[in-house]
C-alpha cells in the first residue's frame, strides 16, 4: 500500500525546509568569505507549481499526462541589497529572518502532518 499523496506532500516539504535551513546555514558560515554570494531555494509553491502531477489511468478513457519530471533547479542567489567592501552579499539580519520562517513552517507542517495522521486513524477505526 502507498502513501497517501497528501503525506508524501508534507514529506516533500519538509525536506525543503531541511535543504533550505542547510542553505541559510551556510550563508551564515560565510559571512565574513570575501566575495561569497548568498543563496536560497525557490519558494516552495514555485516549485509545486512546476511539479508535474502523474495521473493514474485505470481507464481507456482517462487522460494521461506525458511528463511526470520534477523541476530540479531549486537553488536562486539571494537579493543582495548591500554588499561589503569584500563583495560578500550575506546579511546576518535576513539570514535570521529566513531561520524564523523556516521555524514556524516547520512547526506548521508537522502540526498539519500530525492531524491528518490522527484523521487518518480516527477513520479506520
Amino acid at each position: 500500500m502507498s502513501q497517501p499523496y497528501v503525506f508524501q506532500l508534507a514529506s516533500q516539504r519538509t525536506q525543503w525546509l531541511s535543504t533550505r535551513e542547510t542553505l541559510i546555514a551556510g550563508n551564515v558560515a560565510n559571512a565574513n568569505t570575501p566575495g561569497y554570494r548568498a543563496t536560497d531555494l525557490q519558494p516552495f509553491s514555485s516549485v509545486l507549481d512546476s511539479t508535474q502531477v502523474s495521473m493514474a489511468t485505470t481507464s481507456p478513457l482517462h487522460i494521461t499526462d506525458p511528463q511526470d519530471a520534477l523541476n530540479a533547479g531549486r537553488t536562486t542567489e539571494s537579493d543582495a541589497s548591500e554588499e561589503t567592501i569584500s563583495g560578500n552579499s550575506v546579511q546576518l539580519e535576513d539570514e535570521m529572518i529566513k531561520l524564523g520562517d523556516v521555524n514556524r513552517e516547520y512547526t506548521m507542517s508537522t502540526n498539519i502532518k500530525r492531524a491528518l495522521h490522527q484523521m487518518m486513524l480516527s477513520a479506520l477505526k
